[in-house]
């Protein structure tokens, strides 16, 4: 008995020492270790501008300023709770993120499906490829393109309807572009990271299957659904953990700016927080909007995360 305890307390000293393995790991991960620190953990520390009134003081460098800058408590905060279009702000980020995110799975899994079924390599490329080459453009580009369609007097659409329409007016159309424009943009991406997942399922599965006599749409059902399940999840919570959060690029460069007919369909809070910025608002409130999103999308994703592990402990995150 005793020399099987001696074993194992050696197996476990040989177990902690610092091999070969361990120096290359560690090598490989200290680029992407020294990058967070310097852009993600490092400027943590401005988050107390979110509780000061942070002033410019001349000749004076930042962090002087920061640290000489009297407190405001919870002052800046009261600047979106008690601003009178925040239930619009709230409404709208949340409401076009929920939209997002259920459309972003539906769509992309449908599609990567769809894919993995073309026999035809050199097609099943050529589809990918057009799909996922929106990915890459920015909304400044998007958004001339959106304005060759919709401009009133030369428009693509106007010209095909026989109509003058003031798209940029009509607030009805606008929730139904919006969502149309961000899955256009991201749902190349998204198919290609499920497509990704289906191509790593043994072949086998699908071999027995047909010999079985299953269709398509029953492989598809029983085979392919359950073993993307586990990406597909992990892609949901991350996505949750974001739902405060909206795509500036989209709502303020596709309506070309917010226009006052679109306030009530097209604003969310960071579109907000921007205009607040190009006026007299402190820096500190636009910090303190900023840590309530943050705050608000990590309690998002934990809970999201706690859900998911008490029905499926093995697809959670954490």
């Amino acid at each position: 008995m005793k020399k099987n305890k001696d074993n194992r307390k050696q197996k476990k000293i040989k177990g902690n020492k610092w091999t070969m393995d361990d120096t290359e790991l560690s090598l490989l991960s200290l680029p992407a270790t020294i990058w967070y620190i310097l852009f993600c953990y490092l400027p943590m520390f401005g988050i107390i501008i979110a509780f000061k009134n942070y002033k410019i003081t001349a000749g004076k460098g930042f962090i002087y300023n920061l640290l000489n800058s009297g407190w405001a408590g919870s002052k800046n905060f009261k600047f979106l709770f008690k601003s009178g279009d925040f239930l619009i702000l709230l409404r709208n980020t949340i409401g076009y993120n929920v939209v997002f995110i259920i459309l972003g799975l539906a769509i992309p899994i449908t599609l990567a499906i769809m894919m993995s079924l073309i026999y035809s390599k050199r097609k099943s490329k050529v589809y990918q490829t057009m799909m996922f080459f929106p990915h890459f453009m920015s909304w400044v580009v998007i958004s001339y393109f959106v304005y060759a369609f919709l401009s009133t007097d030369k428009g693509l659409l106007n010209t095909l309807l026989g109509k003058q329409i003031q798209w940029y007016t009509q607030s009805q159309y606008w929730p139904f572009i919006l969502v149309f424009m961000q899955l256009w943009k991201t749902v190349g991406y998204n198919m290609v990271v499920y497509l990704a997942s289906i191509t790593g399922i043994d072949g086998t599965f699908y071999e027995a299957a047909v010999i079985d006599g299953a269709t398509k749409w029953q492989q598809a059902r029983f085979i392919t659904l359950p073993s993307i399940k586990p990406i597909a999840i992990m892609m949901f919570i991350l996505n949750i953990g974001k739902v405060f959060y909206s795509d500036f690029g989209l709502f303020w460069q596709t309506t070309r700016m917010i226009p006052g007919s679109l306030f009530n369909v097209a604003s969310t809070i960071d579109t907000y927080v921007y205009t607040a910025l190009q006026g007299t608002a402190p820096i500190g409130m636009s910090s303190a909007v900023s840590f309530f999103q943050s705050v608000a999308c990590c309690i998002t994703i934990l809970l999201a995360n706690w859900i998911v592990s008490k029905i499926d402990n093995e697809s959670a995150i954490i």
